[in-house]
């Protein structure tokens, strides 16, 4: 099967801002290359081969120091690819997975010695087949023990029905892209402030102000988007973390420069503290500690 989405930008701009010492890209992915981590008969999408030594050379351009990589849904429930870059790495990555109930405590465990310090569930409909939700609970709980976090992937409209399993989850929350909001609305609509009330309950709720690429209607330099994540990094600048979502899968309508998305930064995070916080401090705490 071709792959059926834009190929990652070839050549990306040196970014004008230049990151904290330290600055994790805490939201990115590794795909194949496919003749060594097949991608999972299942996927709903088929990428190119965008591997770990494509993502760390973009890292080391962009003047990060660590990856947080995640894995995606072309790959399924195989974490292979995901571990073998966290591996080649050493303590410059860290993994989350992508589980199902059938996973043994022996691969969790031996995840867990490759860096993976989460899962993933994932809840957009067009991306994954539905999973009962008693099937992530016995998930979290297990993990739990290991003192991961779940990182959850949903769309704005579908949050409501998803707020009281979040709030009954038993570690930290990671939520994906703000929740999605749809940012044509304003940041002042129902719909983004019952996701910024869902934080302000919950204190082991964080969220990663990420894919303005995904979220924008004007498109870059993604305007529209700015006082989404300048509102969430404003108020809740302990549990706020940042990546590139490099390579950018499943993008149709245009692929942005990721040296572009590195000076969308302190748009978002419009002092030192908080850039500090945003990029280094809290991916981390919650990654490294």
């Amino acid at each position: 099967m071709d792959a059926d989405w834009i190929v990652f930008h070839p050549n990306p701009k040196k970014p004008s801002f230049i990151l904290p010492k330290g600055a994790v890209d805490a939201h990115c992915h590794v795909f194949g290359p496919a003749d060594q981590f097949p991608f999972a008969p299942e996927r709903k999408y088929t990428p190119c081969d965008a591997g770990k030594d494509t993502l760390y050379q973009l890292r080391d351009f962009l003047g990060f120091e660590r990856n947080v990589i995640v894995q995606a849904t072309c790959h399924g429930k195989d974490n292979r690819a995901m571990v073998d870059a966290c591996r080649s790495a050493g303590d410059l990555a860290r993994g989350i997975a992508s589980v199902g109930a059938e996973v043994t405590d022996a691969e969790l465990a031996d995840m867990h010695d490759a860096g993976v310090r989460g899962v993933r569930f994932n809840f957009v409909k067009r991306l994954v087949d539905a999973t009962p939700k008693e099937v992530f609970i016995g998930i979290a709980e297990r993990i739990a023990k290991l003192g991961w976090h779940i990182v959850v992937y949903f769309e704005a409209a579908d949050l409501e029905e998803l707020v009281p399993f979040l709030e009954n989850l038993p570690t930290i929350i990671v939520v994906d892209h703000m929740g999605r909001p749809d940012v044509t609305k304003g940041v002042d609509h129902p719909d983004f402030q019952r996701f910024a009330d869902l934080m302000a309950r919950n204190d082991n709720i964080w969220t990663k102000v990420t894919c303005p690429e995904r979220l924008t209607v004007a498109g870059p330099p993604y305007d529209d988007v700015v006082p989404y994540a300048m509102h969430i990094v404003d108020r809740f600048p302990d549990r706020v973390i940042w990546g590139t979502d490099w390579p950018h899968p499943n993008m149709k309508s245009h692929m942005p420069d990721d040296g572009a998305l590195v000076d969308y930064i302190p748009r978002i995070a419009r002092t030192p503290e908080l850039q500090q916080k945003l990029l280094v401090d809290n991916p981390m705490r919650l990654y490294w500690a």
